[in-house]
């Protein structure tokens, strides 16, 4: 029996330590270690509500517009705002356009060269990966580009930009021109985040950490050209601006043709490889299986109610059963601290709402060669649902719970994926299906961002300029003690934000993140976290190049940050 140790998981945001047990050739245990903290909870105590977001959505820079929105959807709970139809509209889309670029992100930046040799592609025929692709000509494509930078890159040396010792793994199983279409898709993907930046950027103001989100709304206007010039008094000049104001109509119009970019993007590229990648690598389909829980909060509201329904429904499956799905309550969220380092003195898992972050660590001392023996070993807490098992969230949890739901949306895009990739949907929650899953998501999102950018034109044609309730802006109006909670979704899972406001000011928040329920460690019975669960029976070919633990790693799109809530710190990296 061997055990591994993956410090630092690299290809994720934050910072994440695996260990892992093996014996007879895959994994019999593994321990999921969030390394870095700097709790950004305990920051915002103090700060004026209004300003939270501001804050908080310095949790991730890669889904920072996720944290933000639920922040300000939090305060707005607690002190009873209801935002304007239009701001609904513009949140979805900047929320969406985001999510959509992290699923983009998440698949060929951080996953596939899990799956595709980089070595492989610099043997492969261009003209037949060309045709493979379903072009007569290299030349009309990505693929003769692609090898050019591939054989420049590598240059038969072990060094540059896409080495790794990696290549030419016994788990690498495309073929080489396979391998060349994706990795011309990858240096693809990377053009196109200059196309996602720009529609973030329109909405959000910059990005990463849009800065237009406001508790009431969104701070974004339809156009205005000052006050008109006053008789023999002149009027300065506006400054001279290069980008169209984003509600109007040049700005909308340039918005949309982004959106016609990044929508072929996820037809013709994404949704393809994906598929190609279940069916290169069948057999991990049984791979990582993990919990059998799966919860989704639910996203994108669909309407202004206090209780709206949403484009990817709310809702957890429970014991690996599809029969139905159960109701979600936020009231049910707690954390257990048992083998987290942080202080804790009440018995068992505490209420989300009434979670402290008070950090205590309880580990061997730096350079740390294994965890091995300590009970408490990561900064990420242990969410649990009512008491019962581990849940996994994300795309595949987002998926199966909204095909459960009935929603056609989901089915509309989840059907013809699953038929292409010859699988069901239980294998979804896989390691090569949650890449599937995300694929099909992104394929759910882009055609709905192009209406409610029609529903959003045509409240601002009608006269519907509202954009922001701000009849409770002032503290004046505020009682003197509220309490508010968000429950909503980022790319990698369920997102929870909880504040208490009291005099005027933030006297305590918590966060509980898509990322701290799937890497969380043990709790207090000793079971494991949903990353924790899916690594067992992971096979292991090479001991010295693990390959296949990262491939079922990769597959939740891990985000350390998020999960222990932390921004802005460097980890010490540790060699064992």
């Amino acid at each position: 029996m061997s055990r591994l140790v993956i410090d630092p998981v690299t290809r994720v945001s934050g910072h994440l330590r695996i260990e892992a047990e093996v014996a007879g050739g895959q994994v019999i245990d593994a321990w999921s270690s969030g390394t870095m903290f700097r709790g950004i909870e305990a920051l915002l105590v103090g700060h004026d509500p209004r300003d939270a977001w501001l804050l908080a959505e310095r949790i991730c820079g890669s889904c920072s517009g996720a944290h933000g929105l639920a922040s300000a959807r939090a305060v707005e709970n607690a002190l009873s705002i209801t935002i304007p139809p239009n701001a609904r509209l513009l949140r979805n889309m900047l929320a969406g356009i985001g999510w959509i670029a992290d699923l983009i992100t998440g698949f060929y930046q951080r996953a596939a060269f899990d799956w595709a040799d980089v070595a492989g592609a610099a043997r492969a025929d261009p003209w037949a990966a060309s045709r493979l692709a379903g072009s007569t000509n290299p030349t009309s494509g990505d693929t003769a580009d692609a090898l050019a930078r591939v054989e420049r890159e590598l240059g038969g040396m072990p060094t540059g930009l896409f080495w790794s010792d990696a290549w030419d793994h016994p788990a690498h199983q495309l073929t080489p021109e396979a391998d060349l279409i994706l990795f011309a898709h990858y240096l693809r993907a990377l053009d196109l985040q200059r196309t996602l930046a720009r529609a973030i950027t329109t909405l959000g103001g910059k990005d990463p950490h849009p800065q237009t989100f406001l508790v009431g709304g969104m701070a974004l206007t339809p156009p205005w050209g000052g006050p008109t010039p006053m008789a023999n008094r002149g009027h300065p000049d506006l400054p001279e601006r290069t980008t169209p104001a984003a509600l109007s109509s040049e700005g909308l119009a340039a918005f949309q043709a982004l959106l016609v970019q990044v929508s072929a993007f996820v037809g013709d590229v994404l949704v393809p490889d994906a598929v190609a990648i279940v069916r290169a690598y069948p057999q991990w389909v049984e791979v990582g299986r993990g919990t059998a829980g799966l919860l989704a909060y639910g996203e994108f509201p669909q309407d202004d109610s206090p209780a709206p329904s949403f484009l990817l429904p709310r809702g957890r499956l429970m014991d690996g059963s599809l029969d139905q799905g159960y109701h979600v309550d936020e009231q049910d969220v707690r954390e257990s601290v048992a083998h987290a380092w942080y202080e804790d003195e009440s018995a068992g898992p505490r209420p989300a709402s009434q979670g402290q972050t008070l950090p205590r660590y309880e580990g061997p001392a730096a350079p740390v060669a294994s965890l091995e023996g300590w009970p408490r070993y990561s900064y990420v807490k242990a969410p649990r649902y009512a008491g019962l098992v581990p849940m996994e969230t994300g795309a595949a949890a987002r998926m199966m719970v909204g095909y459960v739901a009935g929603s056609s949306k989901v089915h509309q895009a989840v059907d013809p994926i699953l038929a292409a990739a010859g699988v069901e949907l239980p294998d979804l929650q896989s390691s090569v299906g949650r890449i599937l899953a995300r694929a099909a998501e992104a394929s759910v999102l882009a055609p709905l961002l192009g209406s409610w950018l029609d529903e959003l034109r045509t409240n601002l044609a009608t006269g519907d300029l509202a954009v922001a309730d701000i009849t409770s802006w002032h503290p004046d109006t505020w009682p003197a003690e509220a309490s508010g909670f968000a429950l909503g979704e980022t790319s990698r899972g369920a997102l929870g934000h909880w504040v208490t406001i009291r005099d005027r000011r933030v006297a305590g928040y918590q966060v509980v993140d898509g990322s701290t329920w799937n890497l969380s460690p043990r709790d207090d019975d000793g079971r494991r976290g949903p990353l924790e669960s899916a690594l067992i029976g992971t096979p292991v070919a090479d001991l010295d190049r693990p390959l296949e633990l990262l491939r079922t790693i990769h597959a939740f799109d891990p985000c350390g940050g998020c999960a222990a809530h932390a921004f802005g710190i460097r980890a010490r990296r540790v060699t064992p």
